[in-house]
């Protein structure tokens, strides 16, 4: 039977497009610089400085506090940051093994895929499992996920029509990875 309520910090880790690939930095090299997280992520000094407000506003990221070596790392996880991180690394791998660009889902689309995971197939069921979701995102998301190989479309003749959404092997693979 599918589970009733999405994961909170499955929709906390998509509620920004370049959160997952933050958090997996910073986890991976134990905090860091702005710059080098601008250089290694690829990404402008706004979008990274939105990200970053994003994160400590969740209470992932924090500053380094005080005045040090110039080489002392500027961002760190937090204790509930090093958590979540984890969970980031795992998607970041599993993005990168099937060759998902780091910001490439939307909003909605982890937690799409991790719904139609769990067994909610049909558009209803996704809608009322994320149901802060409009359904214009909800539909942009499938559009994405389709677009990205994720995620197939099938139509089921009837009256009237319906359709069932299916992973691919692709979108297991990151579905497993979002549980």
């Amino acid at each position: 039977m599918p589970s009733r309520t999405p994961d909170p910090l499955l929709l906390q880790l998509g509620s920004h497009r370049w959160l997952i690939p933050l958090l997996a930095d910073l986890a991976a090299h134990r905090g860091a610089r702005f710059v080098e997280l601008i250089h290694r992520l690829g990404l402008s000094r706004d979008s990274l400085a939105r990200t970053l407000d994003a994160a400590a506003a969740i209470g992932w990221v924090a500053r380094n506090p005080g005045h040090g070596h110039p080489l002392r790392p500027e961002y760190r996880l937090t204790e509930a940051g090093a958590a979540a991180a984890a969970r980031a690394a795992a998607i970041a791998d599993a993005q990168r093994a099937i060759g998902m660009p780091p910001a490439a889902a939307t909003r909605w689309g982890l937690p799409l895929v991790a719904g139609i995971g769990a067994g909610h197939d049909r558009f209803n069921a996704l809608s009322r499992w994320l149901a802060p979701a409009t359904p214009r995102a909800l539909s942009q998301g499938l559009t994405a996920l389709g677009t990205h190989g994720l995620v197939q479309r099938q139509l089921v003749d009837g009256r009237p029509p319906t359709s069932r959404y299916d992973l691919t092997r692709s979108g297991r693979l990151l579905a497993e990875a979002c549980l």
